[in-house]
């Protein structure tokens, strides 16, 4: 059984179709990349396997079971963690105190007149952002950190719900092309780690060759390819996408970032 199965899932805004009859499966331990143009309806996917929206038509399972219908916080706690575009951390609190947020809200404490987050499981805190390499920045305040530190602060966050299913949306956008490779190189080792899977956009083609396991092509809110990195980078259909047809990927030429 796959770990979450996205059957013909369709999203109209008044006359516009934003996502039309997409059909993909996440496996249990794969890191799966969801790539497409602007405006190609990765988002707007994203939003509805989460929860943030509600599809046309369609079906979400996970783990077999139907999540249409259930609101964010309910599909989180059903093991769907999620990481966005901007990262969203609290600024003037600490490292540590960021991930204990994290887990008071994953352990339905978060306006626990009883509990502060500076007393709330300090040591599992601790232990996930050793998981990320941010535990010798534990006692900082996020507002000092660089960019990709908070990015990893970020990472730890959503794994305080113990996620098997991770989305992540476009999570090295604003990052130096060595950030990148370093925050989902360790995305990958989580995933082999945790043993769970992560779907995440991208817009660093480089990025996508070099991580992921398998990759899924929107166009125009239509999936038009999906496989292997070497299948998909050389489908014609995908090609014509991206550059025009006579155009080919090719990692380190200069072509890796064009927007997604």
């Amino acid at each position: 059984m796959s770990l979450l199965s996205v059957q013909n899932l369709r999203k109209d805004f008044g006359g516009n179709r934003a996502v039309n009859d997409v059909t993909f499966q996440v496996e249990p331990g794969e890191l799966l990349a969801l790539i497409g143009p602007n405006g190609a309806g990765k988002s707007t996917t994203f939003n509805m396997i989460n929860g943030q929206l509600k599809p046309t038509a369609g079906q979400v399972t996970l783990k077999g079971r139907s999540v249409l219908g259930l609101a964010p916080e309910r599909i989180a706690r059903l093991g769907v963690g999620r990481t966005f575009q901007i990262t969203a951390t609290f600024a003037s609190m600490t490292v540590r105190e960021n991930v204990q947020m994290a887990l008071l809200s994953h352990h339905g404490r978060l306006f626990s007149f009883f509990t502060s987050a500076r007393r709330h499981a300090p040591g599992q805190a601790d232990a996930l952002l050793d998981q990320v390499g941010m535990l010798d920045q534990a006692g900082r305040a996020c507002s000092e950190l660089a960019y990709g530190d908070l990015k990893r602060v970020e990472l730890a966050m959503s794994l305080a719900g113990d996620p098997s299913l991770l989305l992540m949306d476009e999570p090295t956008a604003g990052m130096a092309p060595a950030e990148r490779n370093a925050l989902v190189g360790l995305v990958k080792q989580l995933v082999q780690q945790r043993s769970m899977a992560v779907l995440f956009t991208e817009h660093s083609m480089d990025v996508v060759f070099a991580y992921a396991d398998r990759v899924i092509v929107l166009a125009r809110g239509e999936l038009i390819a999906q496989g292997t990195v070497q299948a998909v980078r050389a489908d014609p259909r995908v090609q014509a996408v991206y550059f025009g047809s006579g155009r080919t990927f090719e990692t380190g030429s200069g072509n890796s970032d064009h927007a997604l």
